[in-house]
């Protein structure tokens, strides 16, 4: 030690540092984002010709129109009261893992961009199967006739959700949405894209995971964006019973005080109040991002349209779920032979999924997120749209 301090004493201050820097570079260990020139494990190098690659890692890219939701310890379930009786959604703590969603709906602009990609890139047949059915907004008894004409292609309607979608398809354009994006991420760092479009290699840490439908806990979670109520240490000081706080439906601060906060049906025949003074400003659906987002920054999880989530409907999954990251793929341990759909008892079985949130048509129960509702995955309406989630890969919390 003494003879350390002697060399040490009779060296520059700069020479110092760098051995003190370079003492403490010995000690430092790897990491996802600095892994090293050699493996910790075999002594091997990586990088050299022939050997074991280990591309350059920053953090996963951020991902187009998506919004980062912190996952944690939380209570879901409907906080209305049960007004049909279901008892399907009853309170139980859980845990969701961080995650990525979409700021907003996805819009008719968005959808007609992946209309165009189908019929250049794929067959007649994939174009017929990626189109909405527009004819969601006919009625023998009202003139909604401008809305099947107009609503998916006219400029005007660009920016609103699109309708007329499937749960299927809400699942084949996650699935387009992530070629695309991880294609051009591929190209932008330099990655050759394999000719075939076949898989752009994950380890390569420059393309992201997949896009696909948020489960109903995830959608769920996002919607009450309960990080705006911490008190002290992990103590909340309220629930919500919609994603913005308190129990009224009208913004309380500013310019916007007393206007609504969400795109819904008041009540019977009225959906936006009278001329003059229409409230919340939307017949039907309303531009995407219309109203006050919630605290994690997403737009209208209460209303304008209702969204499909990844879940299959059983009315008491509550009880099923794992508390970590809860999700409901199929029947098991609720088995669709144990519903009588073919005595039309029931419309349950393994092909109904949830959807959540309200829409322009609903009146304002249906903008708690705790409740739900389920149609078959091959059907659609002018009142259920979507958006998209993904995972935050390479993190445990």
């Amino acid at each position: 030690m003494t003879k350390l301090f002697r060399v040490l004493n009779s060296l520059p201050y700069i020479m110092v540092g760098v051995l003190i820097i370079s003492a403490c570079s010995k000690s430092k260990n790897p990491t996802s984002t600095d892994a090293g020139s050699v493996s910790t494990v075999t002594g091997m190098p990586y990088n050299e010709e022939g050997g074991f690659q280990v591309a350059d890692f920053s953090g996963q890219p951020d991902g187009p129109n998506l919004v980062f939701i912190e996952g944690g310890r939380t209570v879901l379930g409907s906080f209305e009261e049960d007004l049909l009786n279901t008892h399907d959604n009853v309170e139980r703590t859980v845990t969701v893992a961080s995650f990525y969603m979409d700021e907003t709906e996805i819009a008719n602009i968005h959808w007609l961009e992946y209309m165009f990609a189908v019929q250049r890139d794929s067959s007649e047949e994939a174009f017929k199967a990626s189109m909405p059915d527009t004819t969601v907004w006919a009625s023998e008894l009202a003139y909604n006739d401008p809305y099947v004409d107009h609503y998916l292609r006219y400029p005007g309607f660009r920016f609103f959700p699109v309708v007329g979608i499937s749960w299927k398809q809400a699942v084949s354009y996650s699935d387009w949405r992530t070629s695309v994006v991880n294609k051009k991420l591929a190209e932008d760092a330099g990655i050759q894209i394999p000719e075939d479009g076949g898989r752009i290699p994950l380890e390569s840490g420059a393309v992201l995971p997949n896009y696909r439908l948020p489960s109903e806990s995830e959608w769920e979670y996002a919607a009450y964006a309960l990080i705006g109520t911490q008190w002290l240490d992990e103590n909340q000081t309220q629930k919500r019973l919609y994603p913005w706080d308190g129990h009224a439906l009208r913004n309380p601060y500013g310019n916007q005080m007393g206007f609504f906060l969400g795109n819904f049906k008041r009540g019977r025949g009225d959906y936006a109040g009278i001329a003059g003074k229409l409230n919340d400003g939307a017949m039907i659906t309303d531009y995407i991002y219309s109203f006050p987002p919630n605290d994690f920054g997403l737009y209208n999880m209460a209303g304008n349209v209702n969204e499909w989530v990844y879940d299959v409907y059983r009315p008491l999954s509550f009880r099923d779920f794992d508390d970590l990251n809860p999700l409901r793929r199929d029947g098991f341990l609720d088995e669709a032979k144990g519903y009588d759909k073919k005595g039309f008892q029931t419309l349950i079985d393994d092909h109904v999924r949830v959807y959540k949130g309200g829409s322009w048509k609903d009146v304002a129960y249906w903008l708690s997120p705790g409740t739900r509702r389920f149609l078959e995955e091959d059907s659609c309406t002018a009142t259920i749209g979507f958006r998209c989630a993904m995972i935050r890969a390479g993190t445990n919390y």
